[in-house]
Order: structure tokens, then sequence, then C-alpha cells
């Protein structure tokens, strides 16, 4: 390895964060790239994927051990489950698997990228502190957001690297078979509507289609991420990474809506994760009719996420002022973000076509 290149380990490739790091990490010249992931990937001279569970101790031990040349771990991996008290102990397991093997082997180790939320303002319990800050005190327990970081934070003492975690909003890019993923839900739902001649109705909670609330586009995400792992001054400190700009649903539905040729009509509460359940048969029948490239409509369905996103009837949105003062400006107008997603969607021939 020459002295000026980097080699990011990236936990979680296959996701909507850690797929568009590499993304970005591929148009720099000075990074070689590892992604970890449950299905693996394609690798090419400068990626390679490696399939591992990183619950089991002993195959991630097996399967990590030789990355002596790992100098920045970027962690997005993220195991669901249907209780908060339970996403506590898988979650902080695979960091804990990933961080102890590499720091054994890897001498060259740099930095810890963390990926978390809002969870950590306590965003998913209910109304939260408005713009929330980093500084901002921890709240109840369980929060594996918090743990993690915990450790992070109690393991870097003494040691030559350092860790930085960024708080990103709900996080917007290309991606297919991942649980937490709103642009495609609302293509899809956009999709659907179309199909059966309704209009595109916001199915949020009563108060979600006024409320404040902000996104954070996946590429500007991964380029923060980069800029965070190497600027000196981002050390064992977190971060608010947001688009930097505000809306309403109720001013951005219709522009969603246009953008699918769609009518609106009033806001009508629905649990999408029910509505679409029986949907799979009409997907399969504009899977064949446009030639669309994904048969499957699980990898398309991100309905319970979307479900959890629209029941926000109270303002969800932080102080990204922090990033800025260490020098991050970069930022992207929301409603353009999700126009080029949608044309994304539709380029990788996801979507049906206009008209």
């Amino acid at each position: 390895m020459q002295n000026s290149e980097k080699v990011a380990l990236v936990v979680g490739a296959n996701g909507v964060i850690g797929g568009n790091l590499i993304d970005h990490l591929l148009t720099l010249e000075d990074w070689r790239i590892i992604g970890l992931s449950r299905r693996g990937g394609p690798s090419t001279d400068q990626i390679t994927y490696i399939p591992v569970d990183l619950l089991d101790r002993q195959e991630t031990q097996a399967k990590l051990s030789h990355l002596t040349d790992v100098t920045h771990i970027f962690y997005a991996a993220y195991q669901d489950r249907p209780s908060w008290a339970e996403l506590v102990a898988p979650n902080l397991t695979m960091l804990t698997n990933v961080v102890e093997v590499i720091e054994a082997v890897a001498p060259g180790l740099q930095h810890i990228n963390l990926m978390q939320g809002y969870k950590v303002y306590g965003a998913h319990l209910g109304p939260f502190k408005t713009p929330a800050r980093e500084s901002d005190a921890n709240h109840m327990p369980p929060e594996f957001n918090i743990d993690q970081q915990d450790f992070l934070d109690a393991r870097q003492v003494g040691q030559t690297w350092s860790w930085s975690a960024l708080r990103p909003s709900v996080v917007i890019g290309f991606g297919l078979g991942n649980p937490m993923n709103l642009a495609i839900a609302i293509a899809v739902y956009a999709t659907l509507s179309k199909a059966l001649g309704v209009p595109l109705r916001f199915p949020g909670k009563p108060g979600a289609y006024d409320s404040l609330i902000e996104m954070t586009d996946a590429g500007l995400l991964a380029r923060a991420m980069v800029w965070a792992a190497t600027t000196p001054s981002c050390a064992n400190q977190a971060f608010n990474i947001t688009n930097g700009d505000l809306f309403r649903w109720s001013e951005m539905w219709p522009k969603i809506a246009a953008y699918f040729d769609l009518q609106v009509a009033p806001p009508l509460p629905m649990t999408l994760s029910t509505l679409m359940a029986d949907k799979a048969d009409l997907w399969s029948q504009l899977v064949t009719e446009h030639a669309l490239s994904e048969a499957s409509y699980q990898n398309v369905s991100s309905w319970a996420f979307a479900d959890a996103v629209f029941s926000w009837n109270y303002d969800f949105f932080a102080d990204g002022s922090k990033a800025r003062r260490h020098g991050f400006h970069q930022h992207i107008d929301t409603e353009a973000m999700f126009i080029s997603v949608f044309e994304d969607l539709r380029a990788r021939n996801i979507i049906p076509p206009k008209g």
C-alpha cells in the first residue's frame, strides 16, 4: 500500500448510506474500498466485497483478520428488531465485533466514522426539542445509537485512532431491498396510485402534513462522512448533517404528485404497510408492461418506514451549524433532491417512464 492510499472499510455496504458512500469513494483517487454486508457483491480492482455475518464473532474474526491495512472504518450497518430494547444487543454487538477485530490487526487505523440519527434526540418517541443540537442531553434508554457512541468513546481512550458520529435526518438515495428507503416508497406508492387511477393522497397522521421536516441527501451525507473522517478537528465529536433547508409536506407533496402526473386530494390517514400488502400482483403487471428491471415487490417496498416518517405530526429538524463551523458547507435543495432520485429510479428502470 502506498503511503498516500487510504483503505476504507464500509460496513453496511449494500444499504442506501453505504452504497452511496462507496459510489463517492470510487470517484476519489486515494481510496481503496472494502465493503462488508451479509449479501456481499461483485469485487473490482478498487473495491473488494466480503459477505459476513457480523453478529457471529468467529465468522467476523475469520473473514476480517487479514484486513491489516484498513485506515478508516465507515460504520453504517443496521439490524432491525421489533422493539427499541431489542435493537440494542445486535447493533452494539456488530459494531463491537468489527472494531475489536480490526483494531487488533490494523496498526494504521486512523478513524472510525459512526452513522447515527435523530433517535439520539428521542425523535422516534414523540415531539422533541427543535432544533436538536449535538450538545442536547441524552434521553431515557434503551437507545442503541447512544450505546454505540459510548462504546467508541470509551474504547478510544489511549488509542491513536479517533471517531466521529454523523446524525442525518431521513436519508434519501438509491437502494434496493432496504427497510429504510423513503424515496423508493414514495415512487412506488405514486406508481401504484397512477396505475389504479387514484390521486396521490398524503397518507400520514393528522398534523404531519403541516409540520416542519428536513431530509439528508445520501450523496451529501457520503461527502460529509469522508470530510469528518479526514478532518482532524472533527475527532471524537458528533455532527448533524442535513440538506440545509426545511419544508412541509403540504408544500412538497403537490410537487411530487406533479412529477408523476398525478392529482392530489386531501390527506387521508392510511397505514401503507396494510394497504400495500396486496399490491404485489399489480406490481408484477407493471413490471411486465414496462419491462422493469426489478421484479421483486419486496425489494421495492419500504412501507413500514414510510408509515413511520409520515406519522411524525411534530416538527422534525436539527441545527446543522456545528458542521459548518468545522468547515463542511455543502448543501442541497430538497425538492431538487427528490426529483433527482426519481429520475435516477427511472434511469435504472426501477419505475415506469413518464407518460
